[in-house]
């Protein structure tokens, strides 16, 4: 199996960066203050997710301040994990951390705080209940609308750190199409992605794994169970890992022995509705188009339209970052013009409920001059790696 050398990590100069422009995203939005909490977009602007548990652990942005907020009994281990932040407030564990921000929005004369969107609604609440309990309330939203744009666009630096991460999944892909036969549970299968993933430097292992056998390819995300392969099945694999929080996503659908020429014309249909949706990714296209490019293909095939089946019964692509799926989505409604470092699955399923399930994913990055792909597509039913 490949090894693909780590990129370095996102640097302290690109998470500076990051912060100026959510600074600079918050006039816009009548925004004066955003708080983040542990999730993707703490990881995103400070390089650690941390976790989020009953003790509310924050960080303040106004136009100003940068604010870490956390227990004070925490504070020795918070200043080990960002000592980038030196500007702290803490509260004791009969204090209440909510009245905590309250206090210091209304010190930094903030009059709108939008809150993190993976900020827990427990939290949320309690927080929306201390900024309402103000002599002039302080208003509150989410910062979806500040974030999700910062987020969609990636650097060369995260870029490469996908590359990084798809090339070892793409790796593993081979190892297994190598390996695998028939007689061999889905749960040996997973359990040796999952190995390989380990021994190439991923973070930790898959971040998820689904191998369906037969029939099972006909749910897009399997089934319960632990099936045989038995001989003359199709073998569907999807799975992915991350390096640095970067996510890779790849799914392969092959046969180990010939199958029958129906099923045959459906993967090469597939294959062209991928191709399709390749093809329609334009700088300024909207993400809806490059979604009915590939359905496009399927009618013209007499599958679908629309979700129908047999046909296509989900979106065509996600996003991908710091999460597997993240926004814009390559789907009806979302009207998202494409722009230089988006990032995007390309995976238009075909299935044939009650039969078999075919799907190609591959991910592609948008430059200035259109689409690239991370890894080089599958080209044949039999030979999935040349």
């Amino acid at each position: 199996m490949t090894t693909p050398s780590r990129p370095p990590s996102i640097g302290d100069a690109e998470r500076k960066q990051r912060l100026d422009d959510l600074r600079h995203a918050m006039p816009a939005s009548s925004v004066d203050a955003v708080l983040i909490t542990p999730g993707s977009n703490m990881r995103y602007f400070f390089g650690e997710a941390f976790y989020e548990s009953e003790r509310l652990v924050a960080v303040l942005i106004t136009a100003g301040r940068t604010i870490f907020i956390c227990p004070k009994f925490e504070e020795s281990a918070i200043r080990a994990k960002f000592p980038m932040i030196p500007d702290m407030a803490f509260w004791e564990e009969h204090e209440s951390p909510f009245t905590l921000v309250a206090s210091l929005l209304t010190e930094q004369g903030c009059q709108r705080c939008a809150i993190d969107p993976e900020c827990s609604y427990g939290h949320a609440a309690r927080l929306v209940d201390a900024l309402g309990q103000l002599v002039q309330p302080i208003a509150s939203d989410s910062a979806e609308a500040i974030c999700a744009p910062l987020r969609a666009t990636k650097s060369q630096q995260e870029i490469d750190l996908m590359i990084a991460a798809m090339q070892l999944t793409l790796s593993v892909h081979q190892t297994i199409f190598e390996w695998i036969k028939p007689g061999m549970k889905a749960s040996e299968v997973i359990a040796e992605i999952d190995r390989l993933h380990r021994a190439g430097g991923a973070d930790g292992g898959n971040s998820f794994c689904a191998v369906q056998f037969g029939e099972a390819t006909s749910h897009p995300h399997g089934v319960p169970g632990d099936p045989e392969l038995q001989d003359g099945e199709l073998i569907l694999i999807d799975t992915g890992c991350t390096i640095d929080g970067y996510n890779s996503d790849i799914t392969r659908t092959y046969a180990l022995s010939k199958l029958d020429s129906g099923t045959e014309k459906l993967w090469h249909i597939e294959k062209q509705a991928q191709q399709a949706a390749f093809d329609a990714a334009a700088i300024g296209t909207p993400c809806e188009a490059v979604d009915q490019a590939a359905r496009d293909v399927l009618i013209r095939h007499g599958l679908g339209p629309d979700y129908d089946l047999p046909g296509l019964p989900h979106r065509t692509g996600h996003g991908i970052g710091l999460h597997i799926h993240e926004g814009p989505y390559l789907v009806k409604g979302d009207r998202t013009p494409l722009a230089e470092g988006m990032c995007f699955s390309n995976e238009p399923m075909i299935v044939v409920p009650g039969r078999f399930g075919i799907r190609l994913e591959d991910h592609f990055y948008m430059t200035e001059s259109g689409p690239q792909w991370f890894t080089e597509p599958q080209q044949d039913l039999y030979r999935p790696f040349g």
